[in-house]
Parts: structure tokens; C-alpha cells; sequence
């Protein structure tokens, strides 16, 4: 059974993927990291780098004895699988790319980066976590899964909170796009406010 790879986005973790590990898992060994610093690995200090973070991914999956998979990557998680494109191409057989890009500095986003450092730096990893996890959905709060993503981001340590915004800010893959040869699928919701649709 081929192994589908979810990597999760800034502030995010492995539980968010669970209606997606029901729906995936009678056909794919469905497999959901925490990234170093979030979710249920924010005991780990987390890289600096969106490559830092793919590095990350790639051991972890070689690790396990996975070497080819298909890879799903959302938000910072899409950054992150385009970087391991990158680097290890022989491995990917499908790409899906989910409300991300080839840029950190995301066009259109709710606030900019510095505006959520220092959001995050004056009202803690929390309030932080749970305000932006509301810019998620379009009911906000109300949404029915917003508690399950709020949950999640609150447990990022405050280093990986502040290393997910440096890492994105720093980082672009528009040299490597001419060279993605996967086969890829882009995904866009038109409501998205943190990454918006620019094409």
C-alpha cells in the first residue's frame, strides 16, 4: 500500500488530518507528522528554515522506511513539500498542493508577518493561536472544527510559533517551479484569507 504523506501548515499538527486519515486510509498508508515545535512533536526545537523543516520530514519518513509516497502539503505544510520536491524528487510520485504558494511572504494575507510577530510576541503563543486559527473558517469561531484547529495551535511551543513565521517569511521556491516534474494538483479555496489566489 502506497504511503500518503500530510504535512500540516504554520500553527497546525497531526489531529487536524484525522477525517482525512478515515476517508485515505482503506486505500493509502496514510501518514500525518507533527513538525519539530507543534502539535504533538512541541517538545522538539523546531528549525529556523522552510528546509530546515522539510529536512525534517524526509529523515522522519526515511526513518520509518518510506521512500516513495504521494505528499500533501497545506499553507506553511505547502512550502514545505515544494522544498522537498526539491530536494528529493526521486521520492514524490503525486504532489497536492492546499491553499499555499511558491512565496512566504503570502500576498493577501489577513496580516503581514510582522504584524503577527508582533501580535505574538505582546499577547502570547494562546491568544495568538486560538485568533488566528478563527481566520481560518469562514464562521470564525462558530465553525464547527475550529475548536479541533484552535486546540492544535495553542500547543505550539512559543519558539516554533516564532520560527514558523521567520521560516516562511525568508523563504521562496519560484526558481524551483520550473523544475517540479511531479505530477501536482493546486488546490485554492476562494474564502482563503491567508493565502490568497494571486493568478
Amino acid at each position: 500500500m502506497k504511503a500518503l504523506v500530510f504535512v500540516h501548515g504554520y500553527l497546525g499538527g497531526s489531529p487536524q488530518w484525522a477525517n482525512q486519515a478515515e476517508v485515505f486510509s482503506p486505500h493509502f498508508e496514510v501518514i500525518t507528522p507533527d513538525l519539530p515545535g507543534f502539535g504533538l512533536n512541541n517538545d522538539l526545537e523546531p528549525p529556523q528554515t522552510i528546509h530546515g523543516f522539510a529536512a525534517y520530514v524526509l529523515d522522519e519518513l526515511e526513518r520509518a522506511g518510506i521512500d516513495y509516497f504521494h505528499l500533501v502539503g497545506h499553507s506553511m505544510g505547502g512550502m514545505i513539500v515544494q522544498e522537498m520536491v526539491a530536494m528529493a524528487p526521486e521520492r514524490i510520485d503525486r504532489l497536492v498542493l492546499y491553499g499555499t504558494g511558491p512565496v512566504g511572504l503570502m500576498p493577501g494575507r489577513f496580516e503581514t508577518i510582522d504584524e503577527s510577530r508582533r501580535r505574538l510576541t505582546e499577547d502570547g503563543v494562546e491568544a495568538t493561536g486560538r485568533r488566528i486559527a478563527a481566520t481560518w473558517f469562514l464562521q470564525g469561531e462558530q465553525a464547527a472544527r475550529y475548536p479541533v484547529c484552535a486546540d492544535l495551535a495553542v500547543m505550539a511551543s512559543p519558539q516554533a510559533a516564532q520560527a514558523g513565521l521567520t521560516a516562511m517569511e525568508a523563504w521562496s521556491g519560484v526558481s524551483a517551479l520550473s523544475r517540479i516534474a511531479t505530477p501536482t494538483l493546486v488546490l485554492w479555496g476562494d474564502g482563503d484569507r491567508a493565502y490568497q489566489w494571486t493568478g
